[in-house]
């Protein structure tokens, strides 16, 4: 069973790979060049969130776990080299977690908070904020470097990277790891979830406000632009709020599973290792879907990528048909 399941996953892992990384690196291109209608803040978050996911794919999933199945005995096998892997591992996928609550609190301040909204939804607040999470997160996971210990010393080469047996049962590492667990995600998931209730139940209440006072004064019949920017913009947040909680609901469940019962995690049941391994399938999805929700509900986005898809094929077609001296 477990075989199968290895196989399985290295599948599994392997196609993320070869979506996720062209994906994103399309995302980061169409998103730089300012053409998608978005303002400059909501491009500068979209952009930071689709260069970590992208550095999740390369640190997570091709150097940690891709490296595993293909090249089990490389040089990122080294106990150095891993552990380093693994340490921005844990950053790159932190930070592209914390980028998603960050947009989505700016998308509140933006949709909900009108006094506040010229002050903070700026290009350089994006900026500083983004900065900020990044350094912090970075630095938060380096105590993670001196989890691990070596699975085997051969010719005086350390291999492997495994936990030390302290880290499960000593209190310091405990509380680092329950610490660790609530900032990522327990943390993020009730704060997009608040943020999104917020959003909502302000939505509904402007929204009948403003209907209201149209249909006195203009009519039921007619647009309301304000209304549609707005339904736009609050389609691409809970679109994409929404695929991250569905994602790591799974993994989210299954801590609070093992927390409640006690269960150590290295003598999990083989159901439970499925479902676990589960969690982690899905959570690396997470870091491929913006891309897609981008395609599906903006249309600019979508005419940009045709563009860029197009480009090579008319260029080649102008330097087939230029007249040659």
């Amino acid at each position: 069973m477990h075989q199968a399941v290895d196989i399985i996953q290295q599948i599994y892992y392997t196609i993320v790979a070869i979506i996720g990384v062209p994906v994103n690196l399309v995302a980061i291109v169409i998103l730089s060049r300012g053409k998608c209608g978005l303002s400059t803040c909501t491009t500068r978050y979209l952009v930071a969130m689709a260069m970590a996911d992208l550095l999740v794919i390369i640190t997570d999933i091709i150097l940690y776990r891709i490296s595993m199945y293909y090249f089990p005995w490389s040089f990122l096998s080294i106990t150095p080299v891993c552990t380093v892997i693994i340490v921005l591992r844990l950053a790159a996928r932190e930070c592209s977690v914390w980028f998603t609550v960050t947009f989505s609190f700016d998308r509140f301040v933006a949709i909900c908070c009108q006094k506040l909204k010229t002050k903070y939804c700026t290009e350089k607040t994006a900026a500083v904020v983004l900065a900020a999470t990044c350094i912090l997160l970075c630095l938060k996971n380096i105590p993670f470097y001196f989890t691990v210990e070596p699975g085997q010393i051969i010719n005086n080469v350390p291999w492997d990277c495994y936990p030390i047996p302290g880290y499960f049962t000593e209190p310091g590492w405990v509380g680092f790891d329950w610490f660790d667990t609530v900032l990522t995600p327990l943390l993020p998931f009730a704060s997009i979830l608040l943020l999104n209730a917020l959003t909502v139940r302000h939505i509904l209440v402007a929204s009948r406000v403003r209907k209201g006072l149209r249909s006195r004064s203009k009519g039921e019949n007619h647009s309301d632009p304000e209304m549609e920017s707005r339904r736009r913009s609050v389609i691409l947040l809970f679109t994409i709020s929404g695929s991250f909680i569905l994602l790591w609901l799974v993994y989210v469940i299954d801590f609070l599973y093992y927390s409640i019962t006690g269960t150590d995690v290295r003598n999990f049941n083989d159901t439970e290792l499925i479902i676990r391994e589960v969690g982690f399938m899905l959570l690396s999805l997470s870091c491929c879907t913006n891309t897609f929700i981008y395609g599906a509900t903006q249309s600019k986005f979508r005419e940009q990528f045709k563009s860029i898809v197009k480009y090579p094929v008319t260029s080649l077609i102008q330097l087939m048909n230029k007249p040659k001296n």
